[in-house]
Order: C-alpha cells, then sequence, then structure tokens
C-alpha cells in the first residue's frame, strides 16, 4: 500500500506502465465534468470508475479486496477514511471471480485519511475499507482506476 499526494504521483510512474498510465490518466483529466461510470482507458487491462459519494459511517463499511487489479483510488474532492489490513489478518468470504472481488470480515486494521488532492495504491492481499467518514461526513469525487496485474 502507498498513499502520498498527487503532486507526488509522478515519482510512482516507475512501478510499471500500467500504473504510469494510470497516474498519468488521474493526474491530466478534469473530473468535474465526468459524469460517474466506468472508462475504458485499455480494455480490461486498464479502466477507471469515476464516482460521487458521501462518505459513509463505519458500521456501513465493509472489507474488501482483489486478486486480479490494483487500485489506484484518488480523492479530487472531499475527505474520506479508508481502512487497511493485510487480507491474511482477516475471514474471507468466497471469491467472486467475475467481480474481482473478496468480501472479508474483522476488526484488524489501520486507519488513514484521503483528502482532496490525495491517493493510494493497494494491491492484491491489501484489504480495504474505503469512503469511510474522517472528521465529519463529506461529498466525494473520487476516480478508481483498476490497473491489471
Amino acid at each position: 500500500m502507498v498513499t502520498d499526494r498527487l503532486a507526488n504521483a509522478a515519482l510512482y510512474r516507475a512501478l510499471g506502465p500500467r500504473i504510469a498510465a494510470a497516474i498519468d490518466y488521474v493526474t491530466t483529466t478534469d473530473f468535474t465534468s465526468i459524469a460517474d461510470g466506468r472508462y475504458a482507458l485499455d480494455g480490461d487491462q486498464l479502466f477507471a470508475l469515476v464516482q460521487r459519494y458521501t462518505s459513509k459511517p463505519l458500521t456501513a463499511g465493509r472489507w474488501e479486496a482483489h486478486r486480479k487489479y490494483i487500485d489506484l483510488q484518488a480523492v479530487l474532492q472531499g475527505t474520506e477514511q479508508i481502512g487497511y489490513v493485510s487480507i491474511d489478518q482477516l475471514h474471507a468470504e468466497p471469491y467472486d471471480a467475475e467481480k474481482d472481488l473478496i468480501w472479508l470480515t474483522g476488526t484488524a486494521g489501520q486507519w488513514f485519511t484521503l483528502p482532496t488532492g490525495h491517493f493510494t495504491l493497494l494491491w492484491p492481499g491489501d484489504a480495504h475499507m474505503p469512503g469511510i467518514v474522517a472528521e465529519a461526513s463529506s461529498d466525494v469525487l473520487k476516480v478508481v482506476v483498476k490497473i491489471a496485474v
């Protein structure tokens, strides 16, 4: 797991060509005029999910993880808290290969705040719980770029 300011995102381009393409997309696109939804950048190898929502209480959150994709999650407006823990610290439900999704349960984890202009990279094996209220409820504009491993 990595978290940093979008202003520093270019430092992570060396992690691979797909990560570089995801960083370039997030740092050069004006998402304020883009509707919510899925946008193909390179078929199923690289695609973006533009999302607008209100951060939710911890009681409404769920741990999740993926096997096929790295997540680049960038908050462009608002603030949210994200939980992070190694997948082996939680109890996994059956893997949904079609959605590349594992729901998990447990209480382990660390929390970090992702304010406007910050991003995180989450690898397979990094369980995470995004979209949680930080200090106060917040309207969030976020882009999640799914990067095939």
